[in-house]
């Protein structure tokens, strides 16, 4: 399959998955909460379940020899060089809450690195996509490519991060903090779009931890192909998830690195 071919299956995805979710989307649905032990909730819908059924289908038909790791139903093929790493709803707290702030990802890992990502935002109609060197936003007022904006101290910067709780207490929240008391202005509960919000400019830094793959794969293409650069706290490989920055200016990564004990 060519690259074009490939885009627009991943558009094809996008579109399923999103008449999957929509008629779920401020109604009456079925929840769910997935911890156990007294863990924090955690919410998984049937929009969550139909849209990554639908999705895994279409891909095991498109590319039966390919390789998928989805939140809902685990994975399969982990071992193939493409694996598609599939969020059907990222930010599922403010999608039963009625708020817009909630993407479907769809990413692609090829030898484990994340080559191409989407973040489909069906309610506003919005697409984000990137492969690593370019990026893109397609919406209801057309398609533009995206840049990071140049930002390279804290006190300027606008920070956000979908939850403080995030950080456990002790050394990881108080590393958290030590950058958020330096930056100009934090804001909470972005999930994906905080990513996407930097890509397009709007933003400077987001940082987060205890991520999962299927959390953070689509989204490292993005904000990489607008400008933006997505590591680990430590600044290795960000593509596993666990404790995430990503920056619009390398010399604001740098920065918020040497706060987080990078």
């Amino acid at each position: 399959m060519s690259v074009v071919e490939l885009g627009r299956f991943m558009h094809d995805l996008a579109d399923a998955s999103g008449r999957a979710i929509l008629p779920f989307f401020r109604a009456q649905f079925g929840l769910d909460d997935k911890a156990r032990g007294g863990a924090p909730f955690d919410p998984v819908t049937e929009a969550d379940r139909a849209a990554e059924v639908v999705m895994r289908r279409m891909i095991r038909d498109a590319f039966p020899g390919h390789g998928i790791l989805g939140e809902e139903f685990g994975s399969e093929r982990l071992d193939a060089e493409c694996v598609w790493v599939l969020d059907p709803i990222d930010g599922t707290r403010a999608f039963i809450s009625g708020l817009p702030t909630w993407g479907t990802l769809i990413g692609l890992r090829k030898g484990g690195t994340a080559v191409r990502g989407l973040m489909h935002q069906p309610f506003l109609g919005e697409r984000f996509t990137g492969d690593g060197h370019s990026a893109k936003l397609r919406g209801p007022a057309g398609e533009r490519t995206l840049r990071t904006r140049r930002c390279a101290d804290l006190s300027a910067a606008l920070l956000a991060t979908t939850d403080p709780r995030l950080f456990a207490e002790g050394e990881e929240a108080e590393r958290f903090r030590a950058v958020q008391d330096a930056v100009r202005l934090a804001r909470y509960g972005t999930d994906c779009y905080a990513y996407c919000m930097l890509a397009a400019g709007q933003i400077d830094l987001v940082i987060e931890a205890g991520l999962k793959p299927y959390d953070i794969v689509a989204l490292i293409p993005i904000v990489e192909g607008a400008g933006g650069v997505v590591t680990s706290w430590d600044g290795g490989p960000a593509t596993e998830g666990g404790r995430i920055v990503a920056a619009g200016d390398p010399r604001l990564h740098e920065a918020a690195l040497k706060r987080l004990g990078g």
